[in-house]
């Protein structure tokens, strides 16, 4: 098995030199990106079909951005992420459409074991992230390796989440937890203009 092949399956795995050679080459593409003016929104978008797995329509990161493979980060259509997105991608990051992530947001699927020798000897470990339709990350969120987020749920601002969370839910906290299922009386929380 490859270590990528163990990577990707979940393995303690070390990075082979390919692989380190792949990270810095996204890596160098992200600070090309960054560079790219906010209003630069199209421009952007076409940047990211470039380096990501898969991109759908109406996808805006705005700078700065970082990530490490690039090809695991699958975003669907009408995804907005505000500043300082950070993508630790040694796994899969899958995000459905209508996504929405706010500012200071991590998703790390890429981690280091507990054990001092093998953390020491430059082990990895990665699971992937899944985060369904219609979601919404509030700001400062840290989300783990190995999580499902349900569609339809809100991850309310500085929750760090690891474990999963159901879909149609509001979760907050460090550890993050279900507050309660959203309603259709949730619409009444804003004033709507006439």
């Amino acid at each position: 098995m490859t270590e990528n092949e163990k990577q990707e399956a979940g393995y303690l795995y070390r990075p082979s030199p390919e692989m380190e050679a792949h990270r810095f080459k996204i890596q160098d593409a992200i600070d090309d990106y960054n560079k790219l003016k906010p209003s630069a929104v199209k421009e952007r978008a076409e940047f990211l079909k470039g380096i990501l797995g898969k991109v759908g329509k109406n996808v805006n990161i705005l700078p700065p951005f970082k990530c490490d493979y690039g090809y695991h980060i699958e975003l669907g259509d009408n995804f907005f992420a505000n500043y300082n997105f950070i993508v630790l991608d040694g796994n899969y990051v899958r995000i459905g459409d209508n996504v929405w992530i706010a500012p200071n947001v991590g998703i790390y699927a890429a981690g280091h074991p507990f054990d001092r020798e093998e953390r020491i000897n430059g082990l990895e470990y990665a699971f992937p992230v899944t985060i369904g339709d219609n979601v919404w990350i509030g700001g400062g969120v840290s989300i783990i390796g190995g999580v499902t987020i349900g569609k339809d749920s809100i991850i309310g601002a500085g929750s760090v989440v690891i474990r999963d969370i159901p879909e149609g839910v509001l979760a907050a906290g460090n550890p993050c937890r279900v507050i309660r299922k959203l309603t259709p009386e949730d619409k009444d929380k804003y004033i709507h203009a006439e």
